[in-house]
């Protein structure tokens, strides 16, 4: 009896090997975090600097952050804090990074409070404008927010200073909203479907005065504002803090479209926005970071030496990183960041 319960507690331990070992080996890192030879051993962070550019001044593998940093898995989403004036010390033994002190950099008097001050993951100026607007509109989303019915003077389209008519606020104490129409649908290139629809940022409002319907006064207009376009709550930013980090299961997606381009026409250089077809639901999250893959297609091989010419698949090309800092349930979007070649539609993301 002993001997068969042995057995079966041996066989389930092999079992249960099996279905995991592939789990842990996908989070594992492939290969030892290297330190560049020309790394510091000393530097001094200073205003400017991101998480992602000092990974980049010790390392070639910036979305191994956690590592270099010597941070488990709880703490990725609630970074060390890193501020201008910190001493970084390397250890070479260990491939890892630690704070040793600060230097004062400059006299100067201090009016913002330290969080205000802390290093950002990513360049700020590039997302802060992304923040707050909101990029994607849900296929049913659009029906329930406030909208425009009319404009004061009976005009078509008014631009900065007009007043406009607002139905749907209710009894919305906010005073601020950025005003936004559907655009192009977004369309997953692997399934075909919908997504959502990419949201096409208009300007900002202030209200006026309250009530059904509420008056508002355009502060700032990009494009043309006319009956019917939306309007959201204009929040305050909040500058992603996550630490750049590689997703724990390998993932594989699509660029579905560049922020800003008309579809799936158009090209993504450095610090621009890309739109993928992975979000929330599929485990995606702040702060992670992608590799981009370009598909070089097939060839015919006609030097064989025997038999009828054969059709080949060239290896993908791996030609840059992408850090995602908005997520939704279904689409996210992302920073490109260190690339060799532009970003267009249809290129892969997948756990660098």
């Amino acid at each position: 009896m002993r001997n068969r319960q042995r057995k079966s507690i041996t066989t389930l331990v092999f079992v249960l090997c099996g279905l995991l070992a592939p789990a842990l080996w996908a989070q594992a890192p492939k290969t030892p975090l290297a330190l560049k030879p020309t790394a510091p051993d000393r530097y001094v962070v200073v205003p400017g600097d991101t998480l992602w550019g000092i990974a980049e001044r010790f390392t070639d593998s910036p979305w191994r952050w956690p590592e270099l940093w010597n941070m488990n898995r709880d703490q990725i989403k609630n970074p060390h804090r890193i501020y201008p004036g910190n001493v970084i010390l390397i250890d070479r033994s260990r491939g890892q990074l630690a704070l040793a002190g600060t230097v004062k950099l400059a006299p100067h008097v201090r009016a913002e409070s330290l969080a205000a001050e802390a290093v950002p993951s990513i360049p700020p100026n590039a997302i802060e404008p992304f923040l707050t607007r909101p990029l994607l509109i849900e296929p049913d989303g659009i029906d329930q927010a406030p909208r425009i019915v009319a404009f004061d003077d009976g005009r078509v389209v008014v631009g900065d200073g007009g007043k406009a008519f607002v139905s749907g606020m209710g009894d919305s104490k906010e005073a601020s909203w950025n005003l936004y129409r559907r655009g192009s649908a977004l369309v997953d290139p692997d399934t075909n479907t919908t997504l959502g629809y990419e949201a096409i940022y208009l300007g900002t409002a202030r209200v006026l005065q309250g009530g059904e319907p509420a008056t508002i006064e355009l502060s700032s207009v990009t494009q043309e504002i006319g009956v019917g376009d939306r309007l959201v709550p204009a929040g305050r930013p909040e500058i992603v803090r996550y630490a750049p980090h590689a997703p724990a299961a390998n993932m594989q997606g699509r660029v579905v479209s560049i922020y800003g381009g008309l579809g799936q026409v158009g090209e993504a250089g450095p610090h621009q926005i890309i739109t993928l077809n992975r979000g929330r639901a599929d485990g995606l999250e702040l702060g992670h970071v992608l590799a981009l893959h370009r598909h070089r297609g097939t060839v015919v091989d006609r030097t064989r030496p025997e038999g009828a010419p054969e059709t080949v698949q060239l290896p993908d090309e791996r030609y840059g990183l992408a850090f995602v800092f908005r997520v939704f349930d279904r689409v996210s979007y992302a920073l490109v960041m260190n690339i060799s070649r532009p970003v267009t539609a249809r290129d892969v993301v997948r756990t660098p």
